[in-house]
């Protein structure tokens, strides 16, 4: 993974943009990007543009799901599994531990939506969070869904007071 680009998930108009950007993988995002009031038609409209784009070959496609705390987590991973994302992004990770908890998440969407057990990776932002950044040790190993880890600089500023 080269470039990742970030997309709004409640935009048709930017997704279709964002697949035609050339990158090698699209986020599509349902976390910052997405108000909350408009989570749920994000997750319906993300579903259906990713639907559509599994049938056309480009660009890897993740989808940053809504933080383990918010609670949203499982609405969003309900909507969009069965729409065949490549991978998951988890925003504010803490620790490896909280990779194992999503995959366990995983196993459980993926059966019931007849996909293979593994067949969505992981790539956790585990620099949003003082906890991630000092736990950056436990993702050794945590899972073998794990694809990569990546980092963001602006909500640990704003965990930590910066």
């Amino acid at each position: 993974m080269r470039s990742l680009l970030f997309v709004p998930g409640d935009s048709a108009r930017k997704l279709e943009k964002g697949f035609e950007a050339g990158a090698d993988v699209v986020i599509v995002d349902l976390e910052d990007s997405v108000a909350g009031a408009n989570k749920v038609a994000a997750r319906a409209v993300a579903a259906g543009f990713i639907s559509n784009q599994r049938r056309r070959r480009g660009p890897a496609v993740y989808v940053r799901v809504n933080d383990l705390s918010t609670g949203l987590t499982d609405s969003d991973l309900a909507a969009l599994v069965p729409a065949k994302p490549d991978g998951i992004m988890l925003p504010k990770s803490n620790s490896g531990q909280d990779v194992q908890q999503l995959a366990a998440k995983l196993r459980v969407h993926e059966a019931e939506s007849g996909l293979p057990d593994g067949a969505i990776r992981i790539l956790p932002i585990i620099t949003e969070t003082a906890s991630g950044v000092l736990a950056a040790a436990s993702y050794a190993g945590a899972s073998t869904r794990l694809a990569g880890l990546t980092w963001g600089a602006e909500d640990l500023s704003a965990a930590i007071g910066a």
